[in-house]
């Protein structure tokens, strides 16, 4: 068993690193399936930046595995390694609803994002639909050049294959439930 099974916690970039090298995928092929620049895949392995749902989604589509898989180990330790992982994000974290939903087109997530933070300043798009429902605290979803402005209670539906981004604007943290359709 390698060292990297018997850490309660593999990071997501070093997971998306081992599938593409194990596929013999160039960075430059995963730049141009996903439409990510090299230099933020690279971040992504190194662990140097988290990837939003919606990029972890473009990438796991052209790597072929179900995102769900990144989030999980091989031993099925899942409950432990979401918490692991949420701890350990900067200044967005999210958490999946929909384990075990290989294959499926909707994938729930539970999503916390800092207070006054943003995705990095990285906008994205992916196929589909996107719904997402605030729990607490106040964000904005930019979608194109719209800025959609929700609160605790409110929920927004769009069409995710137009750049978007996720920002929170309140001096409190964030939480929300984000539902994407992938068709």
């Amino acid at each position: 068993m390698s060292a990297e099974h018997n850490s309660p916690l593999t990071p997501v970039g070093k997971r998306i690193k081992k599938i593409r090298t194990d596929r013999k995928m160039s960075y430059e092929s995963l730049a141009n399936d996903t439409g990510f620049s090299v230099d933020f895949i690279k971040q992504v392995e190194a662990g140097t930046l988290t990837p939003p749902v919606g990029s972890l989604l473009q990438i796991s589509r052209a790597l072929g595995i179900d995102s769900g898989d990144l989030l999980k180990d091989d031993d099925d330790k899942m409950q432990d390694r979401i918490a692991a992982y949420t701890t350990r994000t900067s200044n967005y974290a999210y958490t999946t609803l929909t384990p075990g939903a290989e294959n499926k087109h909707l994938k729930a997530f539970r999503v916390k994002i800092d207070a006054m933070k943003d995705h990095g300043g990285v906008s994205y798009n992916h196929a589909g639909e996107e719904f997402v429902y605030v729990l607490s605290g106040a964000i904005e979803v930019v979608v194109g050049e719209h800025v959609n402005t929700l609160t605790a209670g409110d929920s927004l539906l769009f069409n995710s294959g137009i750049q978007h981004l996720l920002r929170n604007t309140g001096d409190t943290d964030a939480e929300l439930i984000v539902v994407i359709y992938n068709p």
